[in-house]
Parts: structure tokens; sequence; C-alpha cells
């Protein structure tokens, strides 16, 4: 490894050892660049590397809100602005008890790259709070992202940081959020946010969109085997607006999901979720609060394996959709037993370090970022922001059309950036790669700062 490279990453793990998913993401991506830095000894000179792991800037702020009961209560909220060499800082809000700095940090962190290789002239962010709302009414979720906004609204703008959703916000948090804004700025800024409702911005598909652009990722690497999607089987996890787009687009083409996974366990349906019922019925389960993924089971007539992961499940596509660190060394062992060829990533970081590694090192599988793999959201998010800013609304087709191009070009970029390098067809490193060398050529260009 270049040795400015492992400064670096030696740097961040002693800095910030009490934020393990942020010194994961550091070392993933900065370990892929080793042969870049080499070309570029400019780089180091002026410390670029030192520059891009460390956020332009981040906010923490109290989120004080009221239950239904009258009772207060106090949460901390995130907005971490990583980069905005490329365009306003964009990134979507995670509302989860988990939430903390380092779970910010490497979401923004991955957000940088991510954005880049949409072609589009989005910066990196990503924002949140330790809040849960499974179990909350509407009535405290309206509370709760009233209070949120009223403390981020002087940070964020349509050319400053344009905030969109993330697990835990979805188009109603988004809606009140939205309002509350409005609220406080007595002015209609409907491009500072983006998964708006259709009535005052939103986008066509935007809801399906990263799970769309997914499985429009899937197929290239597909077509680049001599294969087809026809007839394949996938296993996800989660069932949330991803694994609902995945689902749907996949039913489309041919092919059939057949686990989901929720906290409870997971459902293993042979049949696929592969009929309109059953994809809609992934919104009712959503839109219930509940969280639990055995209601599937229940309706449907499948089996359900509680407190269990579905990576045990023999099939021909493996796709983590649900969050980071969900597929340890344990089940990459299960995934690469069962002769699994082609392991696409949905989900941000769902795969540790070490089982990264051991699945990119099994003969014969291929394995996918999720970088590249679920940039059609973030990408149609800018669409969205485009749309806003020109006062139009664009068809399904013509936003699906450009999300399908999207989508293929990322693919494209990243396996040509690989072979440039001497890496064969490396989709990993060739994300990694021809994200940072868009970022690196901005920041170079325009001095350091």
């Amino acid at each position: 490894m270049n040795a400015y490279v492992q400064r670096v990453i030696d740097s961040v793990k002693e800095k910030h050892a009490s934020e393990p998913e942020f010194v994961q993401t550091i070392e993933e991506v900065l370990s892929s660049l080793s042969p870049v830095i080499d070309k570029h000894p400019e780089y180091e000179k002026v410390d670029l590397l030192g520059r891009i792991v460390e956020p332009e800037r981040m906010f923490t702020f109290r989120v004080v809100w009221q239950d239904d009961k009258g009772e207060y209560h106090t949460n901390t909220g995130y907005r971490c602005q990583f980069n905005g060499a490329i365009g306003p800082y964009k990134g979507g809000l995670r509302f989860q008890k988990n939430v903390y700095p380092g779970i910010i940090k490497f979401l923004g962190f991955e957000q940088i790259f991510k954005n880049a290789l949409t072609g589009l002239p989005i910066g990196g962010g990503k924002g949140g709070a330790d809040f849960d709302p499974t179990g909350k009414s509407d009535a405290e979720i309206m509370r709760f992202c009233q209070s949120f906004m009223t403390a981020l609204y002087r940070y964020i703008g349509p050319d400053v940081d344009v905030p969109a959703g993330d697990m835990g916000v979805g188009g109603r948090e988004i809606g009140y959020l939205f309002g509350q804004y409005r609220r406080l700025k007595g002015v209609w800024e409907n491009g500072v946010l983006t998964g708006k409702g259709l009535t005052y911005g939103g986008s066509l598909i935007r809801p399906e969109a990263t799970g769309y652009g997914a499985v429009y990722y899937l197929n290239e690497v597909l077509k680049h085997e001599k294969d087809d999607i026809k007839g394949k089987t996938i296993a996800c996890s989660g069932f949330g607006n991803v694994t609902w787009g995945i689902c749907k687009k996949a039913m489309q083409l041919g092919a059939k999901v057949v686990t989901l996974s929720g906290p409870d366990g997971y459902i293993y349906d042979p049949n696929g979720v592969a009929t309109e019922e059953k994809v809609n019925y992934l919104l009712e389960m959503r839109a219930s609060n509940r969280n639990r993924v055995q209601d599937y089971a229940d309706k449907f007539g499948c089996e359900f394996h509680p407190n269990e992961k579905p990576w045990g499940v023999k099939v021909d596509i493996v796709m983590p959709s649900a969050m980071q660190n969900d597929v340890r060394m344990e089940s990459a062992e299960k995934i690469a037993a069962n002769g699994i060829k082609y392991y696409i990533e949905v989900a941000n970081m769902p795969t540790t370090n070490d089982a990264l590694d051991f699945l990119r090192k099994q003969k014969g599988m291929i394995v996918a970022p999720s970088k590249a793999v679920n940039a059609g959201g973030v990408g149609v998010s800018a669409l969205e922001m485009a749309q806003n800013s020109e006062r139009l609304v664009w068809t399904e087709d013509e936003v699906d059309k450009q999300l399908h191009h999207m989508m293929e070009t990322i693919h494209r970029v990243s396996a040509e950036a690989a072979e440039e390098y001497g890496l064969g067809y490396d989709l990993v490193a060739g994300a990694n790669i021809a994200g940072f060398k868009k970022v690196a050529t901005a920041m170079f260009e325009q001095g350091a700062f």
C-alpha cells in the first residue's frame, strides 16, 4: 500500500477509535486508492487525503419534543456537511435510536463518492437523530420533525445543503420537515428537501429509485457476464422502500425476491414477492410502525425464521438491502458455501470489511459495492432538485429513463476505472477510484483550504 495512504488510515484509526463505522469505511475506500496516489504525488503535497477524510463542518443540536401524554423528551440531532467540492451537500436524514456521530460521518463519507458517481453536481452530506419513530403516533412524529427542523433550517438551502430521507425518514417525515422549513423561512424553497410529495415538488418514482437503480445495476453486471436476469432468485434484507423497489423491478424483469427480513427475523417465500398484492403489502408493513417481517409470513403462509438472517438461503443473487454491517464473516461463509455468484450490496456498507475481503477473494464471485449500486436514489433526488429549479414535473418515463442511463454509466465508469489501474473487473475498487478521481480533481483545482 502507498505509504501516504497508510499514514492517513492509521491517523483515522487513532483519532476515531470510538467510531468503528467511520474507521471501517475510511479503510475500505482508501485502501483502493494506492494506485491513484502513486500516479498523483501532488495530492500528498497538499494533503488531499487528510482533507477528504475530515468533514468540512458538522453540526450537533438539541431536539426537544412533546409526546401525546404531554411529557417532554430530548434527543440529539446531527448534520455533517462532509464535502462540497462538486456541488451543494446532499444526503439523507436518518432517525434511528443507534444514530451517533460515527454513523453520521461514515454515511457522509460514503455519500461523497456515491454522489460523484452519479455524474451530477452534488456534494456529500448526511444527518439524522437518535430518535426512534417505531411506535410513535403521527402527531408525535410531526412534533419531533418540527423541532428538528427548527434547529436545522439555518444551515441548509437549495444551493447549500439539500437533505433527503433515509432510515426512519419517509414521505411523511419529509412533509413535516418541509412544512416547518417553509413556516420558518417564509419562502417556497422547494429544492431544499428531496423525497417530497408529488403535490409540493416531489419527483415521480423517487420512492422506488434506490431499488430500481440497484436492479438496473445488477442487470449491467449480468450483461457483462453474458447472463440474464429472467428466472433469477434474489435474497434481500429489510422490507422498506429500497427492498420494495427491488421487488417491484425484479418482478417486472422476470426475477423474484424470495427473502425479506426485519428485527424479528426473516421470511422465505419460494414463490417470491412477485405479485402486486405481495409487493403492495410491504407498504402496509412499513406504515404500520410495527417493524415486524413476521406479518408477511402470517398473511401469505410462508416460512418465518425468528431472530435469524437470510444469508444461508440458496439463491442466485444476494442483495443485502437493510443496514450497515448486516453481513458478517459467519454469513459471508454461508454465502460462499452456497456457491452464489452475484453479491450486490445495496444498503450503505452492509458488509463488514473482513467479510467483504473474504467474498472478494472467492473464485468466480462478483461483488458490487453499495456506493455504486444504491446511487440511483440520490441520483433521482438530484433530478428532483433540477425539476424544482425549472418548476417542472417530469413524467415517470422521463425519470426512469434517466435513472436507467445513470446506472449503466455508473457500472461502466467503475469497470473502466478498475481496468485502467490493472485491477480487472473489480467493481469495488473501480467505484472507489472513479468517485475519488472526480472529487479529488475538483478539490485540487479549487486550491488548498
